[in-house]
Order: C-alpha cells, then structure tokens, then sequence
C-alpha cells in the first residue's frame, strides 16, 4: 500500500500552473523516484506527478488535519 505524507512547495518557478508556492501537497512515496531526486505530488490537476525534491520541504501535521485531507 502507498504510504502518503504532506509538503508545502517552496519553489514553483517554471511549474506556477502546477504547483502554487507555499501550498500544501500531498505526496504519494515512490523509493524509485525519491533514489533519482523526485518526489511525486499530486498537484493542481489532480494527478500524480514527479517534480524535485527541492521544491517541497516536508510537514507534520495534526492527525486530524491530515484525516480531513486524506478523505477530501
């Protein structure tokens, strides 16, 4: 099963219809992606995809919180 987490994007740039600077994501883990630097994010299309790492800075969050976003 996917293990899931939350990132806030700390750089969209070349990326601004995708992603939006300082928004929560939610990451799918992939440890193929993550061995080449990339991490996939679900973003504004609604789909999965892979960006850099170094885009996203990784969050906790409440249990609560992270409930509410995982059934929205």
């Amino acid at each position: 099963m996917e293990q899931h987490k939350f990132v806030v994007c700390i750089n969209n740039k070349g990326y601004e219809s995708s992603l939006e600077f300082g928004k929560i994501y939610q990451a799918i883990e992939d440890k193929e992606a993550e061995a080449e630097g990339l991490i996939r994010i679900i973003d504004e299309s609604g789909e999965d995809y892979g960006y850099s790492l170094e885009r996203f800075h990784a969050v906790a969050l409440p249990q609560t919180l992270e409930n509410v976003l995982r059934a929205a």
